[in-house]
């Protein structure tokens, strides 16, 4: 039953990202809006069909598509897919992403474009790493989501906040998809949180009124905000689009930490039927939680190994290690 929930949670999430995206793609940049929004729509800012996703969707999947390739968060291998994301259709990519991939076309280092990018625009501090790293979270148990989670951020953005956001918000989606209770996930990300900006907003978040900003922090305060407020998957979404502002991003947000709660089975038919691309999602969702259970089994024998070396270990768990290589 776990091993199917977790799938189930995992498939939420980044399906619910997609949801979140496309939902709010077409009112970007609207002021909050008086009637609700609550089915998919054509139109937006570069005009899409219903149900269409944007470069939130495509770098939440190009992350997912390299961790279930590698086994693992790499570096190089992420950014050739990012980049490949982005040559598709560079007029979807905010101003710090486009920045970097211009650079790093033009044969400049990742990690110098990065430091560049924050240099040249005096701060990277948007959420466009933040609503990319979500897979992250659905493939890194503790202690690892949080480290893994800088390191994914500050690929592309050099400021610490958007790092810390992801972090933040990968941790929630980690412990849930392993059946935390959004309240526990919540204080745990907290528990872990060193930055000290992030660490007074997102952990007093009813403190503050959610705004759907650019920015990293607000954006992903905002997500949280709907999520946290929320008793179902649906309301959850709705209020984080009708925000105004950057309503795809804080949909994306929204509506991976929904997800991993909710699970798959309470995103609505009716939105699931017109999403872009959804068979493919669904299929990455599942090699990416079929992968991390290779990981975390790993994982788990290393430790064993390190504290029991092969001719210590007790035989009781000798004989265990033995069943489960049968199966």
């Amino acid at each position: 039953m776990k091993f199917i929930s977790g799938k189930l949670r995992a498939a939420g999430s980044l399906v619910g990202l997609a949801i979140g995206d496309a939902l709010g793609a077409p009112i970007e940049g609207s002021a909050q809006r008086e009637a609700w929004v609550t089915e998919m729509l054509p139109g937006g800012r570069h005009f899409r069909k219903k149900g269409a996703i944007t470069d939130d969707t495509i770098q939440a999947v190009a992350v997912a598509e390299s961790l279930a390739a590698c086994g693992e968060f790499n570096q190089k291998d992420l950014i050739l897919r990012l980049l490949c994301g982005y040559e598709k259709r560079p007029e979807w990519y905010g101003p710090t992403s486009s920045a970097f991939f211009a650079l790093v076309k033009s044969g400049t280092l990742p990690h110098q474009a990065a430091w560049l990018v924050h240099k040249r625009r005096h701060g990277s501090r948007s959420n466009g790493s933040v609503m990319r790293g979500f897979p992250v979270g659905i493939f890194y148990p503790m202690p690892y989501v949080y480290e893994v989670s800088l390191r994914c951020s500050q690929l592309t953005h050099y400021d610490p906040v958007p790092a810390h956001c992801s972090a933040w918000l990968n941790v929630m989606v980690s412990d849930m998809c392993r059946g935390v209770s959004k309240n526990a996930a919540y204080r745990h990300a907290r528990s872990l949180c060193t930055n000290p900006e992030v660490h007074r907003i997102l952990g007093n978040y009813t403190e503050y009124t959610p705004v759907a900003s650019l920015d990293a922090v607000l954006c992903s305060h905002a997500a949280l905000s709907c999520f946290m407020n929320a008793y179902t998957f649906e309301t959850a979404i709705l209020s984080a689009i009708n925000l105004g502002g950057d309503t795809d991003t804080a949909g994306a947000c929204c509506g991976a930490l929904a997800g991993a709660y909710w699970e798959l089975d309470a995103i609505p038919n009716r939105w699931r039927r017109d999403l872009e691309d959804y068979e493919h999602i669904l299929h990455c969702a599942d090699q990416l939680w079929t992968c991390q259970e290779h990981y975390a089994a790993e994982v788990l024998k290393k430790r064993i190994t390190v504290r029991f070396p092969a001719s210590r270990q007790p035989m009781q768990m000798r004989q265990r290690d033995f069943y489960a290589s049968q199966d």
